[in-house]
């Protein structure tokens, strides 16, 4: 089996609210030198058979049409290389 990471992130564009909160937040907290942070979603998925370039085509229809809304998200598609390494 092989692993294959969904990042979602909401486009530059659009407001975080809950990433200006943490912000805001890591300077009370010891934190400096940070200039933005944006919040996202990370999903793992784990697939059976061998990731080619049709399989990676499906899990991008996935992401596309489940994982994100695209109307407000971006995300990307990649092997989990420290995964396949592990093996």
């Amino acid at each position: 089996m092989a692993r294959v990471v969904v990042d979602v992130m909401l486009k530059p564009e659009i407001l975080d609210p809950q990433g200006q909160a943490v912000q805001r937040a890591l300077p009370r907290l010891g934190f400096d030198g940070i200039s933005d942070v944006r919040q996202g979603k990370r999903f793992e998925l784990e697939v059976e058979g061998p990731v080619d370039e049709a399989a990676l085509a499906r899990i991008h229809d996935l992401a596309e049409s489940f994982l994100a809304n695209t109307v407000i998200e971006d995300f990307t598609v990649r092997v989990d290389e420290v995964a396949e390494a592990a093996k």
